[in-house]
């Protein structure tokens, strides 16, 4: 079963991904891994206080190569989040690229993601939901949330359902 998990920040969908795969022994965890350039002070609290919450024997993984670490994992896999993955990307010189330039960059980048997860007999994905949140209206602000929105829209194809979270609260769609 592949499910993708959605909801704003906060929402409580890391947490419910989590117990989807509670009962799935051992839990490949693949992280995007913490922004190249430190803009996030508080990674390392957030990090840790999802560590803490999830069983220990599952396996953590932080890389930029989701792709890789999905057909490397040997049973189930989370992947949490798209939307930290994509900022990865957009970091990789694509902030200011045109948005030609950067959706190609994204696609080059999503069909292996892609592919890996179709073949993942069980995968969680998360991500943020940019249809529903404030997204600024600056140039790197629509740029994320179009490239963002389409990555969610192709890895919701490529799995079986897709969970909605709103304050803790989940819809099935």
């Amino acid at each position: 079963m592949r499910i993708l998990v959605t909801g704003g920040v906060r929402s409580g969908k890391s947490r419910h991904a989590e117990s989807l795969l509670d009962a799935a022994g051992q839990v490949t965890y693949i992280a995007p891994g913490r922004p190249a350039d430190g803009s996030d002070p508080d990674w390392d609290d957030r990090v840790s206080r999802h560590r803490a919450r999830r069983p220990g024997h599952w396996r953590t993984v932080e890389t930029a190569d989701l792709a890789a670490a999905v057909r490397d994992a040997s049973g189930p896999v989370l992947v949490d989040c798209l939307g930290t993955w994509l900022t990865a990307v957009l970091d990789d010189g694509l902030w200011d690229a045109g948005s030609a330039q950067a959706g190609a960059a994204v696609e080059a980048r999503l069909d292996p993601l892609c592919d890996a997860l179709a073949a993942a007999p069980d995968a969680v994905v998360v991500t943020n939901e940019v249809g529903l949140g404030v997204v600024p209206s600056h140039r790197s602000g629509v740029l994320f949330r179009d490239l963002l929105g389409t990555v969610n829209q192709r890895v919701a194809a490529v799995c079986d359902e897709v969970h909605l979270v709103i304050a803790g609260r989940v819809l099935t769609l």
